[in-house]
């Protein structure tokens, strides 16, 4: 029995046909999308938006609403339906879906006020919602988050990660709905309409798990009252549902997938069918009920003070990065740490043991750890996951909606490079430069010792959108005095003179390799220019091609990084308007197990071909 009121019900089928009519229209009207995938979803969006969610149509940023996460991002039509039965989108505006003057993308993106995160690239959405509960959590808050996702993408591994996390973390604030509709894109889906093998699956990851029929409001409802009154875990509620639902020629069947409605007869059918499905109401929904305000002490922001190293000291930069991380924490409760169970390595301990709360361990789950990130950032949290650089390769599509997102993530790489050592070629980021540039708006530092770091964690912490920091695994000199500065989009010039035969510019470990360079060259007579190019995005064009030019147009980048996308690259792109070329050190093959300075000679990259590479070029 229903402890809903039945009178309620009616008004919200009414609602979820509205919402398959507006699905349909603006598809066809946009000639692309998928209304099949909307309709299944219908009473699903209904009762949330419409009965359980507390938010204000008005204000979707409220920093205590309910939050929604429509992983199934291809489902866009429903979301911005959804809006403009709440009021906040006008209803015209949903036949401008795809266009390209419209913010009703075919996915959903953060252009929309009411989307936090980009969604659409399948899997994503509870790692997400993670995030977002987490950060609730974090500001005390009572708000809810609800994740819809799809059967087919509940294949995906990175659902799972998300999964574990959650149960682990005992967050019974958030409800996850799958719309099992049986059908993917190209064929039924993994489980069906197996409603109980789903079920078993999410209950063996600590979650409650409900099924229910996913067209009965009544049903619906009842489960999202039990998924509140759930404590200590996550529920997830398994609605069985038909794709294509309302719409006789298409309901439940293949090859609909992605597939509008033609404009005329068939559209003409569907729309007729759809309205024939109103029932007379009672009473009508209620308005969204707004979410309870809660005052809060404006943001500060927290500073990393004066680094601990002296000159000729030495550090490791991933130790330096857990210093500074955990002192700025304590002057900015929005600056949270995440980790996948290498703490110990990337010294984000330091940051644990001192801001406890603030600390959010995925163990080993890179994918997890990044959605999560993701979630927090989209609530104002600053976020900073770090696990070893190579580690982030299985994130990069996380990193990417990231990216396409424009959210405050600050992603910390450590363990980069040949200068590892021993562990070989599968624990080496030799990559990850390439990855994080490939991303047209991810601002990409690698500094080389323990001050510059520390500085440079300040300055990303409060530079807009997503950050990546290299770091690195041995110690290295300390260089850099206590009052030295960095920006982003800076370098620094460290050896410079007027008859500098060629410019060679270094990062991270490199940099040291280029110092001793130097030092050999200068014994033979030979003078060259050394650069510590700690901001690799943006990069300092200006003080490079001024270099260029005083140096003969010599240009010598090395790179403990491959050939393609680094440095070299990063240096080529800024000097090429000026005409200048590159001459470019950097690991061309597949490495080996050895000491960090075997291999760093092994591989062409050490002060000995630095300097052979310069007498070269100066013939």
């Amino acid at each position: 029995m229903s402890v809903h009121t039945p009178a309620r019900v009616p008004a919200l089928m009414n609602i979820a046909t509205r919402l398959r009519i507006g699905s349909v229209r603006s598809t066809s009207e946009a000639g692309s999308g998928h209304p099949s995938t909307c309709c299944s979803a219908a009473e699903i969006v209904a009762a949330l938006f419409f009965s359980e969610m507390r938010y204000d149509p008005r204000d979707p940023r409220h920093p205590d609403a309910d939050r929604f996460v429509l992983s199934k991002g291809h489902a866009a039509p429903i979301l911005y339906a959804a809006w403009a039965e709440a009021g906040y989108v006008p209803r015209a505006d949903l036949l401008a879906l795809r266009r390209l003057e419209s913010d009703l993308e075919g996915h959903p993106t953060p252009r929309l006020p009411f989307v936090d995160v980009a969604t659409g690239s399948l899997g994503q959405g509870l790692s997400v919602g993670v995030g977002l509960a987490l950060d609730a959590r974090r500001i005390q808050s009572d708000a809810r988050t609800y994740v819809l996702l799809g059967d087919g993408e509940s294949a995906e591994g990175s659902v799972w990660e998300a999964a574990s996390v959650a149960a682990y973390s005992g967050l019974d604030s958030l409800c996850g709905i799958t719309d099992v509709n049986a059908l993917g894109q190209a064929g039924p889906t993994q489980w069906q309409h197996d409603l109980e093998a789903l079920a078993a699956r999410w209950r063996a990851f600590g979650w409650h798990a409900v099924a229910v029929d996913g067209h009965d409001l009544a049903d619906i409802l009842d489960a999202l009252a039990d998924a509140r009154r759930t404590r200590g875990r996550p529920t997830m509620i398994l609605a069985k549902t038909i794709k294509g639902k309302g719409v006789s020629f298409f309901e439940g069947k293949n090859g609909w997938h992605g597939k509008p409605l033609k404009k005329g007869e068939e559209l003409n059918a569907a729309l007729a069918e759809l309205e024939s499905q109103f029932v007379p109401e009672d009473e009508p929904a209620p308005p969204p009920q707004a979410p309870r305000a809660v005052s809060r002490p404006p943001a500060t922001k927290g500073s990393v003070g004066t680094p601990p190293y002296k000159t000729g000291g030495s550090i490791a930069t991933r130790e330096a990065y857990g210093a500074a991380l955990a002192r700025l924490a304590a002057g900015d409760d929005r600056i949270v740490a995440l980790d996948a169970d290498v703490k110990n390595s990337t010294y984000s301990e330091k940051f644990e043991q001192q801001h406890p709360q603030r600390f959010y361990q995925t163990f080993i789950a890179e994918q997890a750890m990044m959605g999560a990130a993701m979630g927090l950032a989209s609530r104002g949290a600053i976020p900073f996951p770090s696990t070893f650089a190579a580690f982030l390769t299985r994130a990069y599509d996380f990193i990417r909606m990231a990216a396409i997102s424009n959210l405050n993530v600050k992603i910390a790489g450590s363990h980069a490079g040949l200068s590892i050592g021993e562990d070989g070629p599968s624990q080496m980021g030799l990559e990850d430069l390439a990855i994080m540039r490939a991303q047209p708006n991810v601002t990409v530092l690698y500094p080389c010792d323990g001050v510059s770091t520390e500085r440079l964690v300040e300055r990303m912490a409060y530079h807009p959108g997503p950050v990546y920091m290299r770091t690195s695994r041995p110690k290295t000199p300390v260089i850099y005095g206590p009052d030295e500065t960095f920006e982003i989009g800076g370098l620094k010039v460290l050896r410079e003179g007027a008859a500098d035969v060629a410019t060679v510019v270094g990062s991270g470990v490199t940099v040291f390799e280029a110092l001793k360079a130097y030092d050999a060259l200068q014994a033979q007579g030979v003078s060259v220019r050394v650069i510590d190019l700690y901001s690799i995005r943006p990069i300092d064009a200006a003080t490079l091609l001024r270099c260029a030019r005083e140096t003969g147009g010599r240009l010598i980048t090395v790179e403990d990084h491959y050939a393609g996308g680094g440095v070299g690259d990063a240096v080529a792109s800024a000097v090429a308007a000026e005409g200048f070329t590159v001459h470019r050190l950097a690991v061309c093959e597949i490495p080996r197990s050895g000491t960090p300075e075997q291999l760093l000679d092994r591989y062409g990259i050490s002060a000995r071909h630095i300097a052979a590479a310069v007498r070269d070029r100066a013939r």
